[in-house]
Order: structure tokens, then C-alpha cells, then sequence
């Protein structure tokens, strides 16, 4: 495998329920002018749909990559080399360090669709990041990936 190939690569989509939300959107949109009439009716549905749309495509498009001895997580890249132990978390326990573990200082990369995640200790000392938190439907495969490419 290429140094540059990706080890690891998966993309938070948002939920489908999320996407028949959008379509309800867009009908609220339709609804609130009907009393103007049929095509700004159609506009408003239109228009609805589209930036709602737009809303949860952005915010379900976010990816994780281990690619040439960094970790892409959304727009932070943090090399390898910055990170220590990763440390599996079940969805109870990610919950627990979505919510009362967490220390503020920490990067958090999390959707709240996403049940599982991976802590990774920041052990660079000029970071103030206690740890980074990822939401990963595959924690350990993530794991496993950071492990290979640090033995590598």
C-alpha cells in the first residue's frame, strides 16, 4: 500500500430519518405560503427542501481518514506522532464522555447519531488537548488502523 493511500476512511453520514425531515421541511415551507398561492407555494417547498437539504448534507459529510501518518478527523489534522494509546469506547461509555467525563480542552469530532467513538490521548507536550474524541461507527477498526500505521 502507498505511504499516501488512506488505512482508514469513513464518512459520518447523517441518519435517513434525517433526510424524511428535510421533505418535511419542505412541506412546512409550502404551507406557510399557500396563502399566496400556487407558485409561491411551489417556490417555498422548493426552497425549503433545498436548504434544509444543504443543512443536513454538510453537516452529515464530515470524515475521518489515517492517511500519511496523520489523523483526519473533519478539518483538524493531527500527526500521528502528537497521538498516544486509543482507547475503544462502547455507546455507554461514549456517552459518558460526550457528557460529564469530557474536559472542555478536548477536540470533539461528534454526531449524536454515532453511538460508539475512540478517545486517543494527545501526548504532544506543547498541546493543551487532553484527548481527542471521535464518533466512529467502527472504533476498533479505527484503532487498528492508527496502531498499524504507528508500527509501520
Amino acid at each position: 500500500m502507498q505511504p499516501s493511500a488512506p488505512r482508514y476512511e469513513e464518512r459520518l453520514t447523517a441518519p435517513r430519518s434525517w433526510w424524511a425531515i428535510t421533505a418535511l421541511m419542505g412541506v412546512a415551507g409550502g404551507l406557510v405560503l399557500l396563502p399566496l398561492g400556487p407558485l409561491p407555494m411551489l417556490g417555498g417547498l422548493i426552497l425549503a427542501t433545498a436548504v434544509a437539504g444543504v443543512v443536513v448534507s454538510s453537516y452529515g459529510s464530515v470524515r475521518i481518514r489515517v492517511v500519511a501518518g496523520s489523523l483526519v478527523a473533519g478539518d483538524a489534522r493531527i500527526p500521528l506522532t502528537a497521538l498516544g494509546d486509543a482507547e475503544v469506547l462502547d455507546a455507554q461509555e461514549a456517552r459518558a464522555w460526550r457528557s460529564f467525563k469530557a474536559d472542555a480542552r478536548a477536540f470533539m469530532l461528534l454526531r449524536s447519531y454515532v453511538p460508539t467513538a475512540l478517545r486517543i490521548e494527545v501526548t504532544d507536550p506543547d498541546d493543551p488537548t487532553p484527548y481527542v474524541y471521535l464518533s466512529t461507527r467502527n472504533p476498533k477498526a479505527l484503532a487498528a488502523a492508527l496502531g498499524e500505521v504507528r508500527a509501520a
